[in-house]
């Protein structure tokens, strides 16, 4: 299955918290949208990694995503490593997509700070025919995406460009409480988290309207470039 675009995330949820918005947006336009999630987020306060990845799948079909895989790298602790480039390269390989979206490139959680230079190096490195990589035994295709976009997580990064995504903000804050175990529930008896507090989702819909408002609609989410976006006709830019 090829995609247009794979979203990859250095724990299950940050997709959802981030881009879940633009990722519906998409969807609804016929895209094909992946998410590759890089850790089962074992190392959360909350829940339990086989509990995280059921309410992933809970999401994914909140979200009509085409797939979702998770690489069960080692949540905290994994590197930006050749052997670690390599299990990403083979999923970049294997969906192909033009878009890819990333972590943000510096954040809170330094997890999404090595996941996005992760990303951002599998990517390029996707490319070069000389590395190899199989699948079922296969030579898989070299294979770059066209564009590299990084998402907005806890940290304010001043975005490039925004994303509309106020016709898709209850299907976004859906797929967010799909996480049940992660965010506000007066009948979690868990160690409350930093996202598990009552106000977190408040802050989240701040910025969605902060965001929204630069571009004068009611919510948005920001993105970051790695390269200079280029366009034909100055009337395509809203």
């Amino acid at each position: 299955m090829k995609l247009d675009i794979l979203v990859i995330a250095a724990h299950p949820d940050d997709a959802e918290l981030a881009c879940s918005g633009t990722i519906a947006a998409h969807v609804a336009k016929g895209y094909k949208v992946g998410i590759l999630d890089l850790t089962r987020g074992e190392m959360g306060t909350r829940g339990t990694p086989e509990l995280r990845l059921n309410e992933s799948e809970v999401s994914a079909r909140i979200l009509n995503l085409a797939v979702r895989e998770n690489l069960g790298f080692k949540d905290i602790f994994f590197k930006n490593d050749d052997s670690h480039k390599m299990e990403v390269i083979k999923i970049i390989r294997k969906y192909q997509p033009e878009i890819v979206l990333a972590n943000a490139v510096t954040d809170r959680h330094p997890d999404h700070g090595k996941g996005s230079s992760l990303a951002s190096d599998a990517c390029f490195m996707s490319g070069l025919r000389k590395i190899e990589t199989f699948k079922n035994g296969v030579a898989q295709e070299a294979w770059r995406p066209k564009f590299v976009y990084h998402y907005i997580q806890n940290n304010y990064i001043k975005p490039d460009f925004v994303v509309d995504i106020t016709g898709y903000w209850e299907q976004k804050i859906a797929s967010i409480k799909a996480f049940k175990s992660q965010f506000y529930d007066p009948e979690n008896k868990e160690p409350e988290s930093f996202i598990s507090s009552e106000g977190f989702l408040d802050f989240l819909e701040a910025r969605a309207k902060e965001l929204g408002h630069s571009i004068m609609v009611k919510y948005g989410e920001g993105f970051t470039i790695e390269r200079m976006i280029g366009v034909e006709d100055l009337f395509s830019i809203k």
